[in-house]
This record gives structure tokens, sequence and C-alpha cells, in this order.
């Protein structure tokens, strides 16, 4: 019996109500719109579920490959044969006092939003970003001067040994890293955010300043996975390759943006090689010019 057959009969006894696909495409599943498809994709619901599908996996020892939104992914053209565990359905989330407490699959500008309504500041960098919280946890993610180092004050998660919960000092917090960065069989499950009481009219003007900067820079029509590149010390990864000439440079579909060359966009039609091609064109244009190595700040999820 295939691995693909047994676990679909173990969810089917165990897990009856879990969304369970069968060769789901991708594409559908990140910003991108890029990538063939996954043997079996599962959505949870609860960390209970999470867990357990993922005891499965071990056990039969399938590949897993854990997801959130899906905006910071390249997927293979060749698809997945493995099982891709999808976050976006576990999204409850509690406020309490100061805390917000949300499971890994609430996107971080939902979080944003009822930091708003709750009269929390803290958060507004996070307004207009579409990754998850699980995801956002695992590359620290920030934007315009803030980061979710500043407001992390626990995460459960699921390892190999079992479910723990780690402090804001376990998690070796800096630029675009945490201790998940490193370790990849670990899986966020959710976590608490501290934040401050602030009047709710300067808190959504500020969400409403940072949106209008977004729009007015960045090419949110056309899919992309964000910034491509990490910032270099000191260094901005979208300078240096708009001063190298590379706007507008593309493979395919696969394009830098004209509007901020720290974009790589999808024009309708990119393939998963057309964005690796590109990505080591700039990298290698970049480094001949500058001498500066771009490192991406894409996830590329290998076929194997």
């Amino acid at each position: 019996m295939g691995w693909k057959t047994a676990l679909d009969q173990k969810v089917e006894a165990y897990l009856p109500e879990l969304t369970w696909l069968r060769d789901e495409p991708l594409a559908r599943h990140c910003s991108f719109r890029i990538g063939g498809g996954a043997a079996r994709m599962a959505l949870p619901k609860t960390a209970e579920e999470l867990i357990v599908l993922d005891g499965f996996a071990r056990a039969l020892g399938v590949r897993t490959v854990i997801i959130g939104n899906g905006t910071n992914l390249l997927f293979p053209d060749e698809g997945l044969d493995a099982l891709v565990i999808a976050t976006p359905e576990m999204k409850a989330v509690r406020c309490e006092g100061d805390m917000l407490q949300a499971d890994a699959g609430v996107s971080l500008a939902r979080l944003a939003t009822q930091a708003w309504q709750a009269g929390l500041t803290g958060l507004e960098f996070a307004h207009g970003i579409p990754g998850s919280l699980g995801g956002g946890v695992v590359m620290n993610a920030g934007a315009y001067d803030g980061t979710l180092a500043d407001v992390l004050t626990e995460v459960t998660a699921l390892f190999p040994d079992g479910v723990r919960t780690l402090r804001r000092e376990e998690l070796q917090l800096s630029y675009r890293h945490s201790i998940f960065t490193e370790q990849s069989d670990a899986v966020v499950l959710r976590a608490a955010l501290v934040l401050k009481r602030g009047d709710r009219d300067a808190i959504r003007a500020r969400m409403d300043e940072l949106m209008a900067r977004r729009k007015a820079s960045q090419p949110l029509e056309y899919p992309s996975a964000g910034s491509t590149f990490k910032r270099p010390p000191g260094r901005f990864a979208g300078r240096l390759i708009e001063d190298c000439g590379l706007k507008g440079a593309h493979v395919g579909d696969a394009e830098v943006s004209t509007k901020h060359a720290g974009f790589v966009i999808n024009r309708g039609g990119a393939t998963c090689a057309d964005v690796l091609a590109l990505l080591e064109h700039i990298q290698n244009t970049v480094f001949n010019a500058t001498g500066v190595t771009l490192e991406p700040e894409v996830r590329i999820i290998r076929r194997r």
C-alpha cells in the first residue's frame, strides 16, 4: 500500500471532518500563483487536528510541508509528492486586556485590525501584510520599522518531541530570523502578543497611512511573493537592483517590477523555472557590479 492510500485511510477513520484535498494545485495557495499539484493537502481547523495529522505523517515517513497563506513561497512547477498542511483555517483569536492570542493561520492584517478595534497599538506595521501569524513568527515579519519581535511574548509550537511553549527570549528573534528558521521540523501552532493601550483614531490613521504607502510604492496589482531579497547590511536590495539597471528585466513572465525593483512579479504565465532563472540573473548582476550577495527572502520549496 502506498503512503497516499495509507494516509487517506487514517484521515477518513480518525479525522472525518478534516478538509482533505488530492492533487491540489499549489498555485491556488500562494500569492505568486505558481506551482504544480500537491499529492495531498490538508487544511486543519485546530491545532489538535494538525498534531494528529502530523503524527500520522511521521509514522508513515511522509514528507510534510507546512504553509500559511503562501505569501512568501515559491512552489516547484512539478508539484510536490508530499503532504502539504495549510493553516489558514486555524484562525481563532482571543483578546485579554493588552494581549492578543491567536492561532498560526490568522493573517497579520486581520490581527492588526483586531488590535485597532480593541484600542491596542503596536501592530500598525502589520496592516496590509497578507501573511499568516505562523509564517510571520518563523521569519520575524516586519515593515515600516516594526517587527513581530517588538510584540511577541510567547509561541506554542509542535516539535518532534511534543508541544512546547517558548518565551520571547527563547525565540532567537533577529532580522528575518527565529529559532524556527533553523529548526524546520517544528510547526508554529499559536502565539501571544503584548500590545499597549492607544487612541483608536490615531491607530487607524497610522494604518491608513501605511496602506497608502504600500499602494503607492508596491506592485500590488500583480502576483508576487512580496520583497524578493533580504536587506543586505547597510543597503537596500531594491536600490541595488535598480542601480544595476534591472528594472523591467524578465525571464518569461517573471519580471523585476518597474514600480519597485525589490519585487519580482508574475505577469500572468510565469513558472517557477522563470522566477529562479531571474533570481539568479539578479544575484549575479548585483554581485558582479557591487560585490554584494543578495539572499532570497522568498522561501523556495524544492521538489525533493
